[in-house]
């Protein structure tokens, strides 16, 4: 990276607020940081002085543990608390704990909560960055990035391109930033699954919709396979497993009528036998390893581009 660069904003709180160079930029620092991992230490001085703290109200293992990784090969500080065991547990507000997270020489919160719109709140009360790893049902900005940036590894470019989401879109807020970052970059989205997870207006954002994988399954050049949200079965949302494996599953027959060179998705984790057979999700179609590994580039390539990183060895 010859020049340092920087997104427009000095947030990241969903891809809807991107523009079409913004995610080019995220993905072009990514492609650079990548080089770090095969160094013998595997670690840049690019963020030294930097203190990153991870605010989570939900479990994560996959985003949380990404971000830790991220930080300390960029040479950031990091820092975290659990809702468990702080004074959120006491009434303490949003704001008032994001604050004094911030008055400890915080540069970026990174921040995770089930409440749809929790990272802009604080956002616009914190002079420190603020990153949104998954608000309610709204958005999961870097999961976005990380699985768009993965395609265009493998198939060079997402312009028209199709790529097919299935499963729980309704209740998915990485079905949402997938939509806005794969529209903007021209490429064609497909939503699929049952008619009661498919959220109503699903359409403005410009994806496609079908209640028949069978029909769609041989258009996509990408199936991004979504967990089902079996806390949420309660509400019975589609009668049964068995049900849904057979109408939405994806396993060996069904492969048989997608494109020989498809590529498998999956945020994870992965209900087995549920959305994806064994036998694909443990086949050659899948990128669900090189996700999980793009996920720490991704996330280092935000971190650098938001906190004004400085390049060098």
């Amino acid at each position: 990276m010859s020049k340092v660069k920087s997104l427009t904003s000095k947030d990241l709180l969903g891809l809807k607020d991107l523009s079409a160079e913004d995610l080019r930029l995220v993905f072009q620092t990514a492609e650079s940081l990548k080089e770090v991992f095969h160094r013998p230490i595997k670690r840049v001085p690019a963020l030294n002085g930097k203190t990153i703290f991870n605010l989570f109200y939900e479990p994560s293992t996959r985003t949380k543990s990404s971000f830790e990784m991220a930080a300390k090969m960029l040479s950031a500080t990091t820092g975290s608390i659990t809702t468990k065991t702080s004074s959120m547990t006491k009434g303490e507000t949003l704001i008032d704990t994001a604050k004094n997270i911030e008055v400890m020489g915080i540069d970026a919160i990174v921040i995770r909560h089930s409440m749809a719109g929790a990272p802009q709140l604080i956002a616009k009360n914190l002079k420190a960055s603020v990153i949104n790893a998954g608000d309610g049902f709204n958005e999961h900005p870097t999961q976005g990035l990380l699985d768009i940036f993965t395609m265009q590894e493998k198939k060079k470019t997402v312009k028209g391109k199709t790529i097919l989401i299935v499963g729980d879109i309704a209740h998915s807020r990485v079905a949402r930033s997938n939509i806005w970052g794969l529209k903007k970059l021209g490429a064609r989205v497909i939503v699929c699954g049952p008619p009661t997870l498919i959220p109503v207006g699903i359409e403005e954002m410009g994806a496609e919709v079908s209640c028949h994988l069978d029909k769609v399954i041989g258009e996509a050049d990408f199936i991004n396979v979504l967990r089902i949200q079996m806390e949420r079965q309660g509400k019975g949302l589609f009668p049964s497993r068995e049900e849904y494996t057979k109408l939405y599953g994806i396993d060996a027959a069904r492969m048989k009528k997608a494109k020989k060179d498809v590529v498998i998705m999956h945020p994870g984790p992965i209900n087995r036998g549920l959305e994806l057979s064994t036998e694909v999700a443990d086949g050659p179609y899948n990128v669900i390893l090189d996700q999980v590994k793009n996920g720490v580039a991704i996330r280092m390539a935000v971190l650098f581009l938001l906190l004004g990183g400085k390049n060098g060895n």
